[in-house]
């Protein structure tokens, strides 16, 4: 019996190659070619991450020393990027140089679509978003500003301090000092909040007859002058967190 039933799977195994051991085969080769295939398309991605950053590395270096003279164009390609984080970061910097350049509107209108591009990480639309409400803060209304800053302008959020000085001073300038007030403090007492921010928090909150040093001081930097409360959203530009 035992011989017989060896025949007869030795037969059945026979009579499956023969039926389907060609179709196997052939799904065995297209499944390694397609593996092969995405290994490839790995690597190159890789390898095509690896220099667009070694690129934009190059070029911002370059910036460090001079402008060079193809910036222009290498910018232009790596703001094509298929890579967020590489788009983003050249988009950033064609915008920065052009507002070093005294290019206001094209400074304004590559940080808009920076920070309305879905596609990029959130944390690059928000600072353009701040960047835009900066240039832009003394031809906005003060509620445009105020609710531009909203989604930003809350304790917790990296941003907080940016744009809660902007959400403050456009307060001011509703003649809402006592919110204004309120707000500067809040940027004053919280630790996240770069220390140039909370300085300058302190100072402006005091203008507004707000006591908001924290109950563990922080350093003050070199003293700045404070003599037109609405000049803060200049420093704006510089304070990011």
């Amino acid at each position: 019996m035992r011989e017989v039933d060896e025949e007869v799977r030795k037969e059945q195994a026979v009579f499956f190659w023969e039926r389907w051991g060609k179709w196997i085969a052939g799904l065995v080769i297209i499944g390694l070619a397609a593996f092969g295939g995405w290994l490839y398309w790995s690597n190159q991605q890789t390898a095509a991450a690896e220099a667009e950053t070694e690129q934009l590395a190059q070029l911002l270096e370059d910036l460090n020393e001079g402008t060079p003279d193809d910036v222009d164009e290498t910018l232009a390609a790596l703001a094509e990027s298929r890579r967020p984080i590489i788009r983003a970061e050249a988009m950033l910097t064609q915008a920065a140089l052009a507002l070093q350049n005294g290019d206001e509107e094209t400074a304004v209108e590559r940080f808009g679509a920076i920070a309305a591009d879905d596609g990029l990480p959130q944390q690059f639309r928000d600072l353009a978003l701040i960047r835009q409400t900066a240039i832009e803060f003394e031809d906005m209304e003060p509620q445009a500003v105020i609710d531009r800053m909203a989604g930003l302008a809350q304790p917790g959020n990296p941003w907080f301090g940016s744009a809660g000085e902007l959400t403050a001073v456009a307060m001011m300038r509703q003649g809402n000092n006592d919110q204004a007030g309120a707000m500067f403090a809040q940027i004053a007492n919280d630790e996240m909040v770069p220390q140039t921010l909370r300085t300058r928090a302190v100072q402006m909150a005091g203008v507004l007859g707000v006591d908001a040093v924290p109950d563990e001081p922080v350093e003050m930097v070199e003293e700045q002058a404070v003599t037109d409360p609405l000049a803060a959203p200049v420093a704006a530009e510089e304070a990011t967190p």
